[in-house]
């Protein structure tokens, strides 16, 4: 018995090209002389689908796409397909109206649908606001000579919740040791699970203890792309009742793969095995190009631009556009100003030439005269300060945002998590944008990315999730120095919004504010906790405070891609009017109470 898993790139609400991709995939499994497809999680509609779901005829149009679709595949063949079914009891049991469910198309018809049973509500997750449980086991069989196959269907979240493995259940039921309980003879699992970093290696070690604790072989099938904010790693895999990694797809590129189920030793056999990325570099590098490149595409757009600073963040941004979407198709718009360095305006100049990307110099010093004369009669008797300073980088955000408008470029927004977390960025000015692409990247491993990075080029490049670097390596052959200059490694980070301005004079050292970021956002440790693992109090005291005064810049930023488990986004659900400060004052005892809101 061969089962095909497909690995799909899905675009929310795309229902027709949605169904395509799932027959393309059907058509090749069949010719691979398949007997079972496995698609993924709401393939059909694309995950997540949020409030789309609530319009009752995006629901019909997507019955009526499944319907189609069953008619459309080769008839011998069945076919998993992830969609939102209707829940008929909804109107008199109070349920939610629909089950996040898979359909088991065969013979032109849908044969049966199981329903996912366990519903998350944490980080990205709500779908305890569109769906209501299924309930379980779920199960079918599959004809095999003599004796059929009995297979148990589950819905990613399905199995994430043995205790044995996370130390406890997070919810009631378990519902792969419902199916053992059962006796089905393979567990199938269609996904939707978000990439973060270290996280295809968690899957791999939960999968393969559930398939050894049950003694029972696993078929794991996850979407690749990215859908907003939400990037997915594919990393499709099979474990057989050992536990041993039998199959896995590549990582952040679409395919299909065949496993073979062997129903006299009632196991799967070994199949090809591809090459996860390298480390934790290659990873965040193809997460974050795929990011770009689906976002780019699936909004309608084909170019972008970004402002170039001459700093390492725009340098970062810059090369992951040039990856995702050619270089041809990016402009660097470089803004100096006269506080801005004669080195800033060459290192961004060089970096263009080294992406082989398109640039262009708009200065802002008239501009900037300009707002002066404007606010001289308001401004009389004050003295310069952050005001000014801020007006700088939203002229910025204005020429960028005025070039987006002109000639439909998506304008990338370039600044860290880093930045982000303590509001070291301005509205309207540097924030601008229709993605954030590094906000979820911290100002450390930003460094650490272009170092890789550098590293990369002239070398040997293997398997496809370098592939996006290849076009770059190959224009950077002569360099001697990589893609990024050595300059904008070496100087440090400055907004450059007056005299020798740099980050430090503002913020702590980045190795301190990360850690004392990663600590808090992360960890979620109390400022206890973090002064005692060897911060200063004082220290921690500002930054706990910046983070606080900083959430509603947060709340107006663009979609961040996420590549945490903890991002600034859908998931990060904090109050704007807040003042919790009782741990502060436990250790720094502050005085009265600062306004909020902080420009």
């Amino acid at each position: 018995m061969k089962f095909a898993i497909a690995q799909l790139n899905p675009t929310i609400g795309d229902l027709t090209h949605n169904a395509k991709q799932v027959l393309e995939a059907a058509r090749q499994a069949d010719r691979l002389g398949a007997q079972v497809l496995v698609t993924t999680e709401l393939v059909l509609c694309g995950y997540p689908p949020r409030d789309l779901l609530l319009r009752p005829g995006f629901i019909q149009a997507m019955a009526d796409t499944l319907e189609a679709l069953a008619k459309d595949l080769p008839p011998h063949l069945a076919v998993l397909v992830g969609y939102a079914a209707a829940n008929p009891k909804a109107r008199y049991s109070g349920e939610k109206p629909l089950f996040n469910s898979t359909a088991l198309l065969q013979g032109g018809r849908v044969q049966q649908v199981f329903h996912k049973q366990l519903l998350p509500t944490y980080d990205v997750f709500d779908e305890n606001r569109y769906f209501a449980a299924g309930q379980g086991p779920s199960s079918f069989t599959l004809p095999c000579g003599d004796w059929g196959i009995r297979v148990g269907v589950t819905i990613c979240e399905d199995l994430w919740n043995d205790e044995e493995f996370w130390g406890g259940r997070s919810y009631p039921r378990n519902p792969i040791a419902d199916l053992a309980g059962e006796g089905v003879d393979i567990v199938i699992n269609l996904s939707a699970s978000p990439y973060s970093l270290n996280k295809a290696q968690l899957r791999a070690a939960m999968l393969a203890h559930s398939a050894t604790r049950f003694r029972c072989p696993i078929l794991y099938v996850n979407q690749v792309g990215a859908n907003d904010d939400l990037i997915f790693d594919g990393t499709s895999m099979a474990f057989n009742r050992q536990g041993n990694l039998v199959a896995r797809l590549p990582a952040f590129e679409a395919g299909l793969a065949v496993v073979e189920y062997d129903p006299v030793g009632h196991d799967l056999r070994p199949a090809a095995l591809a090459p996860l990325p390298s480390d934790e570099n290659e990873a965040l590098w193809s997460a974050l190009v795929l990011g770009v490149r689906d976002y780019t595409r699936k909004c309608g757009f084909s170019k972008a631009v970004i402002g170039l600073s001459g700093g390492i963040d725009s340098a970062l941004v810059a090369a992951i556009a040039a990856a995702a979407l050619g270089p041809d198709q990016v402009l660097g718009v470089l803004m100096p100003s006269p506080y801005s360095s004669e080195h800033s305006v060459s290192d961004a100049i060089a970096l263009a030439d080294n992406l082989g990307i398109a640039h262009q110099t708009l200065a802002i010093g008239p501009l900037m005269t300009d707002y002066d004369q404007v606010l001289a009669p308001m401004f009389t008797g004050t003295s310069p300060g952050i005001a000014e300073e801020n007006i700088q980088s939203r002229i910025r955000g204005n020429l960028l945002m005025a070039i987006s408008n002109k000639f439909g470029h998506l304008l990338l927004s370039t600044g860290n998590k880093s930045e982000m977390a303590v509001g070291y960025c301005t509205l309207y000015g540097d924030m601008n944008g229709g993605l954030a692409v590094i906000a979820d990247v911290p100002k450390t491993r930003v460094y650490a990315l272009c170092q890789w990075l550098n590293r990369q080029v002239g070398s040997e490049h293997s398997g496809a999730a370098l592939a996006s670097l290849a076009e770059l390596s190959d224009r950077a052959s002569a360099l001697t120095t990589g893609l990024i200059p050595q300059p904008i490694l070496d100087k440090p980070p400055s907004a450059e919004l007056k005299p020798g301005q740099v980050d430090q004079d503002s913020l702590p050292s980045y190795d301190v504010l990360d850690d004392i970021l990663d600590r808090l956002v992360q960890r979620h440790e109390s400022v206890a906790d973090i002064v005692a693992a060897g911060h200063d109090a004082a220290v921690v005291d500002k930054v706990v405070r910046l983070v606080a005064r900083a959430e509603f810049k947060r709340r107006q930023a663009p979609p961040v891609l996420k590549v945490t488990d903890r991002a600034f986004g859908m998931g990060w659900r904090m109050p704007i009017a807040n003042r919790w400060t009782s741990e502060v004052q436990a250790v720094a005892q502050p005085s009265d109470p600062e306004p909020l809101l902080q420009t």
